[in-house]
């Protein structure tokens, strides 16, 4: 059987895939990836993500150069969801969020509302031109 036929794909043929900074075990960044982005991701060991806003691939970096360095594919015990180990490229420390920021989990739920607790380290203005 071929690896990509044991990943159970939703009706849209869609996987949820969860990005983690190797070296700090940070989360990074969800996102989306069909049959071609996991294969490709596997095979160049960079990042290729689906983008459903786009319906298109979307290879992390390709317009911030804030690209994502593979290091390890792992699939959860009900085969569906993806967890990638990677290097986060392109600014120090790396940068996964469209916002700037290191993770686009930077919203913290305290006292009732969600508050901002990781800094923009670069200004999206000045990514995405």
């Amino acid at each position: 059987m071929n690896w990509l036929d044991e990943v159970k794909w939703d009706n849209q043929g869609l996987v949820p895939v969860i990005a983690q900074e190797a070296a700090t075990g940070d989360v990074l960044m969800f996102a989306w990836m069909n049959r071609e982005a996991l294969q490709k991701t596997a095979e160049l060991k960079r990042a290729v993500y689906f983008s459903r806003s786009r319906n298109r691939l979307w290879f992390k970096g390709e317009e911030s150069g804030h690209v994502q360095t593979v290091h390890d594919i792992r699939l959860d015990c009900d085969n569906d969801v993806v967890l990638l180990k990677v290097t986060q490229l392109g600014h120090e420390p790396g940068i996964a969020c469209h916002t700037g920021r290191h993770s686009c989990f930077y919203k913290q739920h305290a006292d009732g509302q969600w508050q901002s607790v990781e800094p923009v380290l670069k200004d999206p203005e000045s990514i995405y031109k």
